[in-house]
């Protein structure tokens, strides 16, 4: 009955009207999948290409189908009405989903999804001419029972222009394309023997394969709903099911789906096909990128934002001497908040890719309001180090040795972990760029070894006594060195100034600014009231909280403009890379943020020195930079196709090779050395 009711619905969506707008069946009532077709600049550039979308957005329990739709439905049908100079390319489906119903293999779209095209206007159309885009558009809508075949005839009206694209925009393709199957750029294999097809796909070991599935793009290559096996066999998976009846031989396509609404578009060529031994591939992956992430985590700890709060914890420790219950107990509570913190980011972080944000690890700093809070924050600290006034749970005071010590512990570990994570240091790149290919537990592994990377210190002090005897006896060089300690974290306190007054420019900046030093105010009348003897705690809290809410609402919204490059500087455009290196020209291009310490150390060590400029100069080098300081989709998105999910990265570009990845730590001889 379901193949009956298939084929009815589909001839009904074939001699359905057209209407004026999207409509339901037979052009009557309103569509189960409403579409709008948008572009994504209103004023394309002569000579130029722009993405346009059909916007799909299914109601509830419904569906709209890919363009190969399994063993049922139908994708969009388009006829296009275009004026002189304009042309379409075809349609570019996003990665589908799965929908098994009565033993039917269906792929669908169970959500709001874009199906894009390429628009051209030629070279010769002239400025300022109107371009009247309309397209007669049909589709079908389905759910588990019923299947309607819906409609809609859209205009878009464009004048040619510069092409100019809105932030909104840009981020709305943006989200599109993160969606959109990538080319695999290697070629795959596959051999069919006794009713069994067999796939060989060329994909890196320590890339992530989930929920993998193969959609082939023309009818007949496979049985849509025979199960389908993966094996991972080193570079390569191998993918095993029922082959299907009418396919032609010769190269195929296909989508191979290997995690949520992420896939790659592959090209398979008939051959061989080698047993796969089995998945030891991936397991391997996870445990160097375990292991990098523990090692980058310890070596988050002589951040300058780090080091004073591990410090005051170590004084704590040699306040507490010989009790062993009340040091592990903290140790533990600390070692707790560093993890619970790299576990919470890096889940927001996949959770925030899995919904099509194109966001990288250190996305919270690329947010101004959580730089002013930080700001803010690392004031308090800073002059509680001083003296200032008195905050047990930071400053270490006798109230720690309790149940308030725990919970100050927990916090001191939360605080560090969230201001450390951000620059990817030695070790770490790789990690973290594996993490989000990794299957979901595995993935938060690699953060739960930063975390506990990045406690490892406090940890050994706490468990190993022999370490700890080696610390000096309490006495009054603890207060002496308290506020040295406080010296690094007014440092950090200036940083994130300056980092604010980048994202935000002057005025971000000055309100900064303008909110620590009302901070520095109220605390300083609470350390008055404090050393008479009176109360003020709860006051000065809720006034400060007051103060942050004020300055984050007038925070400017807007970035402010980018410098201009010069001419040997250029800004990150990959159309540009791709040009210098057709022109054979070597370039170096790097990638930084202004919140990335390790960024700035190689910047003022290597990069930005007189004898790196010479040789660059001498030998023609093109230095590129792609600045991450504010979210930028377009760098995310080629951070992650190198493997990295962070800052920094340095990529030199040999005239007629590929990229080679340069170490994280640089110094003039090997930025020279490549020029030789």
């Amino acid at each position: 009955m379901r193949i009956f009711q298939v084929i009815l619905m589909t001839l009904a969506l074939l001699l359905g009207a057209s209407g004026a707008q999207a409509q339901g069946a037979f052009g009557q009532g309103t569509p189960h999948i409403t579409a709008r077709l948008v572009a994504e600049s209103a004023a394309p550039a002569p000579g130029k290409d722009i993405s346009i979308a059909f916007a799909m957005a299914p109601e509830a329990g419904w569906h709209g189908y890919w363009e190969n739709p399994g063993d049922a439905g139908l994708g969009m049908t388009v006829e296009w009405t275009l004026p002189k100079g304009v042309s379409v390319g075809s349609l570019r489906y996003p990665v589908p989903e799965t929908l098994l119903i009565s033993g039917l293999m269906n792929h669908v779209y169970e959500g709001p999804y874009g199906v894009l095209a390429t628009l051209t206007v030629a070279p010769d159309v002239a400025p300022g001419t109107h371009l009247p885009v309309r397209v007669k558009a049909q589709w079908l809508a389905c759910t588990d029972k019923v299947c309607v075949p819906e409609s809609g005839e859209m205009l878009l009206d464009l004048v040619a222009g510069a092409g100019q694209v809105s932030a909104a925009d840009r981020a709305r393709f943006d989200g599109w394309r993160t969606h959109q199957p990538r080319p695999l750029g290697s070629e795959a294999t596959y051999a069919i023997a006794d009713g069994t097809l067999r796939l060989s796909v060329p994909f890196p070991a320590n890339a992530q394969a989930n929920e993998v599935h193969l959609f082939p793009l023309a009818e007949g290559l496979i049985r849509y709903a025979a199960p389908q096996t993966v094996a991972r066999d080193g570079d390569r998976l191998v993918i095993t099911t029922q082959a299907g009846e009418g396919g032609k031989g010769g190269p195929v396509q296909a989508v191979l789906r290997t995690g949520d609404h992420v896939g790659f578009l592959l090209t398979a060529q008939p051959g061989a096909v080698a047993d796969a031994p089995g998945g030891g591939g991936q397991a391997r992956a996870i445990l160097a990128a375990l292991g990098g992430a523990l090692l980058g985590g310890l070596l988050l700890n002589i951040m300058p934002c780090v080091f004073p709060i591990l410090g005051l914890k170590v004084m704590k420790l040699a306040k507490a001497g010989g009790d062993e219950h009340i040091v592990r107990r903290e140790a533990l509570a600390y070692a707790a908040g560093v993890i619970t913190t790299c576990l919470v980011l890096g889940g927001l972080l996949l959770a925030l890719r899995a919904a099509g944000t194109a966001a990288g690890w250190a996305f919270q700093l690329q947010d101004p309001r959580i730089i002013l809070a930080l700001l803010l924050l690392v004031t308090v600290i800073a002059f509680n180090l001083a003296g200032l006034f008195e905050l047990a749970t930071v400053g270490g005071g006798d109230r720690l040795a309790g149940k308030g010590g725990l919970t100050g512990a927990f916090w001191t570990g939360a605080l560090v972990a969230f201001v450390a994570t951000p620059c990817t240091g030695p070790f770490m790149a790789a990690a973290m760029g594996a993490a989000l290919l990794l299957p979901l537990v595995a993935a938060l592994a690699v953060f739960a070894g930063l975390g506990l990377g990045l406690a490892l210190p406090f940890l050994l002090l706490a468990f190993v006594p022999a370490l700890r005897r080696t610390l000096p006896k309490p006495g009054a060089w603890m207060g002496r060195l308290q506020k040295i300690l406080a010296i690094p974290m007014f440092l950090t306190a200036l940083g994130l100034a300056w980092l604010l007054g980048q994202q935000r420019g002057v005025p971000g900046m000055t309100i900064g600014l303008a909110a620590a030093l009302g901070l520095a105010l109220l605390l300083w009348w609470l350390g008055a009231r404090q050393r008479a003897g009176q109360g003020g705690a709860w006051a000065a809290a809720v006034a400060g909280l007051a103060l942050m809410a004020g300055a984050v609402f007038l925070l400017p919204t807007t970035a402010p403009a980018a410098a201009t490059a010069s001419a040997d500087h250029l800004p990150f455009d990959e159309a540009r890379l791709a040009s210098l290196r057709a022109a054979n020209k070597p370039v170096f291009l790097y990638f930084t943020a202004d919140w990335c310490l390790t960024c700035k150390a190689n910047e003022a060590s290597a990069i930005d020195r007189a004898e790196t400029r010479a040789a660059f100069e001498k030998g023609g080098v093109a230095v590129m930079i792609g600045d991450w300081t504010n979210a930028d989709p377009a760098i995310t998105r080629f951070l992650e196709a190198q493997g990295r999910s962070g800052v920094p990265l340095y990529l030199w570009y040999a005239p007629g090779k590929e990229a080679q990845a340069l170490p994280q730590l640089l110094t003039t001889g090997t930025l020279t050395g490549l020029v030789r």
